[in-house]
């Protein structure tokens, strides 16, 4: 009983500062969940693992909480190793992506059952859960049932009954997947106030990225069990590492082409199909000769009609009109490149909508996609299945 009261008593911005080392999961089968993963979660932070299923997201999720044990490495939680503890003793608390409320319970019944299992007395447990409730403003509804709830409400108790044991790390496990469109936008925008309010390390597992963009201090993508870049939200979309992570996230194209010439930090790309784009290569070496990936913005695209017999100026390639999607405050134009003679993956551009209305591109026209220099970011890798434009 008076351990329990104590970790009532203990700040909720305790030691949440998350350390991986070197952090490998190999199940019975032989399936690499996760290939040596070292990452850094400070105090405080929002985190968001985000990638496809089967990347290995999940199951670091689970090793944080204890419900899986690494096969190799070490994770630290508050400068103190936790594995081989206990998920009780970790201070850390999950919310599961279906909720796991108990249906027979009312809302106040839901959020103190954590306390009455750790044997607080009534009282307290309920004082402490109406202080939880009125958090997440659920104070007209705590004698209701779970199925007397909708779904972002259901949400709110299922957070409220984590942070209730004031966790120094708060885990969630696709939180947001169960609701609908209207309703993921506003509980997201909810949670990342509630992590702010609070003041404790969230790591939130996703595979939708513009949540993970929304709602995160540091976004980690995943990619068959390896981190394939961690960074700010900003510096995953606007500067993505390579060609993986550029696709994932989406907003960007992604091209391909052999370095032609060098000049005071800037090549000369040339395309199978004889087209030159220029680009700055940032301080990465490259040689003559070598293959490259690079990157372009969607929405740092113009298009212009054009003919098979229009003269390509540099940074822009042509094709025919594959695709149109109106996206509310932009069209999403999709060019197939395939007249310049290979089999590629299609350009997109991102148009103003009211730039696009004013006079609106067809289906099956031919146009030329262009855009400045500074719009191309040269990528880490080679992949052969990139664009060949």
């Amino acid at each position: 009983m008076h351990g329990a009261q104590d970790r009532i008593g203990r700040s909720m911005a305790g030691e949440g500062r998350i350390e991986l080392v070197g952090l490998y999961k190999r199940f019975g089968d032989g399936t690499v969940a996760v290939n040596d993963v070292s990452l850094l979660i400070e105090d405080g932070t929002y985190c968001c693992l985000l990638g496809p299923s089967g990347c290995g997201k999940t199951t670091i999720l689970r090793m944080i909480a204890g419900h899986e044990m690494p096969t190799v490495g070490e994770i630290i939680i508050g400068g103190e190793s936790v594995v081989g503890k206990s998920t009780r003793k970790r201070g850390t608390a999950m919310m599961f992506q279906n909720y796991a409320l108990f249906p027979h319970l009312t809302v106040r019944d839901n959020v103190a059952f954590s306390l009455r299992v750790r044997g607080v007395g009534k009282a307290e447990r309920y004082r402490e859960a109406d202080r939880v409730i009125e958090q997440v403003q659920l104070e007209a509804l705590a004698a209701r049932l779970p199925s007397q709830l909708s779904g972002g409400q259901q949400q709110r108790v299922a957070l409220a009954r984590a942070i209730i044991m004031k966790p120094r790390v708060l885990l969630l496990d696709e939180p947001l997947s169960a609701l609908d469109e209207f309703l993921r936008l506003q509980m997201r925008s909810e949670l990342r106030e509630m992590q702010k309010r609070l003041g404790i390390t969230f790591v939130h597992v996703t595979h939708t990225q513009l949540e993970a963009v929304a709602v995160a201090d540091q976004v980690v993508v995943m990619e068959k069990g390896r981190i394939a870049q961690k960074a700010t939200a900003h510096d995953i979309y606007i500067a993505p590492k390579n060609s993986y992570v550029a696709r994932f996230m989406g907003g960007q194209n992604v091209l391909r082409g052999r370095l032609d010439a060098l000049s005071a930090g800037f090549g000369t790309v040339r395309s199978a199909a004889g087209q030159r784009f220029r680009l700055a290569l940032d301080g990465n070496s490259r040689t003559l000769g070598q293959d490259v990936l690079f990157a372009v913005r969607r929405d740092r695209v113009s298009l212009v009609r054009a003919n098979s017999e229009t003269q390509i100026p540099d940074n822009a390639v042509f094709g025919t009109v594959h695709e149109i999607e109106f996206q509310g405050t932009y069209v999403k134009v999709v060019v197939d490149l395939a007249a310049t003679g290979n089999t590629i993956e299609p350009f997109v551009a991102y148009v103003e909508e009211s730039a696009y209305f004013s006079d609106p591109i067809a289906l099956g026209e031919e146009v030329i996609a262009a855009w400045q220099m500074a719009e191309a970011r040269l990528l880490a890798d080679f992949d052969g299945a990139a664009n060949e434009a």
